[in-house]
């Protein structure tokens, strides 16, 4: 019996201690949904999208997930943005991505401008909101990482006031800048001499309290950070189809025309060349006059 105690009483422990120690868990729910900006409306701070659709993944079992965008049971879905910079990016009609916060809309924490006309060729150009709720990859294949630093001694329950943000910049994989800012701050990326740049500029934010000494093992909101990043792609050829060579048929398959050669002008024709054929009808002419006395 004293064994058998000592084994349950272990057991407690170590339950209790991974509580203890267990990483903050997110418990606001967030959604993600993709559709067109329907409208927007500055003086309420707020952009409705139409027609959305919430994405969502299925974990079958010992298999990988399934994830995929499931038309909603509403035509519209409206809410605040994250920052009054969400109106210089949609003005109407363009194609985004946007998590809320709490639910399907009322608080968007994301909004995200897409281009491309199938899913397959979807990039996002412009960020305006917490980037971390986004998978769709950035245009010109760039990536931004971003990582808030806490403010130890502002920090409620699970989160902390964010005094600074570790950003780095990617391309093709690889680290091309890394620079803190400061909540206000900005900085753009140009350095690949190929006409692109990728603006970064850390509005807010919040950071997790896990990060400060002794606030580890609390459950509850998750932190939200507000960037807004832009992307210039690279000048590239005229694209007459952005769709990829994914497709089955091999005439769907990408084409990039080369830049367009320099037209070479054709010179006027020269005072010689532009008097030669009145030289000519003034002979004929003679000739016409001379005919008949030729024939006495």
């Amino acid at each position: 019996m004293v064994k058998k105690s000592f084994v349950f009483g272990a057991l407690v422990v170590a339950f209790a201690l991974c509580c203890c120690i267990a990483p903050v868990s997110a418990v606001i729910l967030e959604v993600t949904v993709k559709g067109q900006v329907s409208t927007v409306y500055p003086a309420k701070n707020t952009l409705t999208i139409r027609n959305p659709m919430q994405y969502g993944c299925d974990y079958p079992a010992g298999k990988d997930p399934v994830c995929s965008w499931t038309p909603m049971d509403t035509r519209t879905l409206t809410g605040t943005v994250p920052d009054s910079a969400a109106f210089k990016v949609f003005k109407g009609d363009e194609t985004l991505v946007a998590t809320s916060l709490g639910g399907a809309g009322e608080k968007w924490i994301t909004l995200a401008k897409l281009s491309g006309s199938r899913p397959t060729d979807e990039f996002v150009t412009d960020i305006v909101g917490d980037p971390r709720t986004i998978s769709i990859p950035l245009i010109g294949d760039f990536a931004v990482e971003t990582e808030t630093v806490p403010d130890c001694n502002a920090c409620t329950g699970t989160i902390c006031k964010a005094n600074a943000s570790n950003v780095t910049w990617k391309g093709t994989g690889k680290t091309l800048l890394e620079k803190t800012l400061n909540p206000g701050e900005s900085f753009v990326y140009n350095g690949r001499n190929d006409g692109s740049s990728v603006t970064v500029k850390f509005v807010s934010g919040q950071a997790a309290a896990q990060l400060c000494p002794g606030k580890a093992g609390m459950t509850g909101p998750q932190p939200v950070s507000v960037y807004v990043i832009s992307v210039v792609p690279p000048i590239k050829g005229r694209q007459i189809d952005i769709r990829t060579a994914t497709t089955t048929r091999p005439d769907e398959a990408l084409t990039m025309l080369p830049p367009e050669s320099p037209v070479t002008p054709v010179p006027p024709p020269t005072k010689s060349g532009a008097a030669l054929p009145a030289v000519a009808i003034g002979a004929l002419a003679v000739i016409g006059l001379l005919s008949p006395r030729m024939r006495r």
